[in-house]
């Protein structure tokens, strides 16, 4: 179990460093800290069986985001548009995240 802290938060646009869909970016839906797991849409997508629920109804295959492990994602700056670092500093005793390659907030 990995100790480090998840910089990486619901809404931020990642990208996807190895796996099938390496190189391709999305944004966040679900972080899941405890797992250190993060779920990207449109990347690692599995089709899923999904059995009908009333009679008459028709059971479908759903594409689904499964998660991807934190080690396997970087965050693309907004500013520069790279994948980078995330770091945080105190400016005026507020936290704040900021990128490590054009040292822009975050």
């Amino acid at each position: 179990m990995a100790f480090n802290k998840i910089k990486i938060r619901k809404g931020d646009k990642v990208v996807l460093l190895k796996g099938k869909d390496g190189g391709k970016s999305g944004k966040v839906i679900r972080v899941m800290s405890d797992k250190t797991l993060v779920v990207v849409e449109n990347l690692n997508v599995f089709k899923k069986t999904v059995r009908p629920k009333r009679q008459g109804e028709k059971g479908q295959i759903v594409d689904r985001p499964f998660p991807i492990k934190v080690e396997n994602v970087r965050l693309v700056c907004p500013s520069c548009s790279k994948a980078t670092g995330i770091g945080y500093r105190v400016s005026k005793e507020i936290k704040e995240r900021y990128c490590k390659k054009c040292e822009a907030r975050i």
